[in-house]
């Protein structure tokens, strides 16, 4: 079942779109940009720790990254 947003004002409704054009620009592959975000991020390897998922946007979507332990 789809998640519904509800803001109660105009602030609420701008966090929400701030923390969205974030996710867009941090965290979210693009295929024109060879799968990176238009935010360049480091590749983490192994050897960085475990995958942990971080939740974005009330937990709709999930960037993963390496955390050591």
């Amino acid at each position: 079942m789809p998640r519904s947003h509800h803001y109660v004002n105009e602030r609420g409704l701008r966090r929400a779109l701030v923390a969205y054009v974030d996710y867009y620009l941090k965290s979210r592959t693009h295929l024109a940009l060879e799968k990176d975000a238009p935010v360049p991020r480091s590749v983490a390897t192994p050897a960085d720790g475990e995958i942990v998922a971080i939740p974005c946007l009330d937990g709709l979507h999930h960037r993963y990254e390496r955390r050591a332990a």
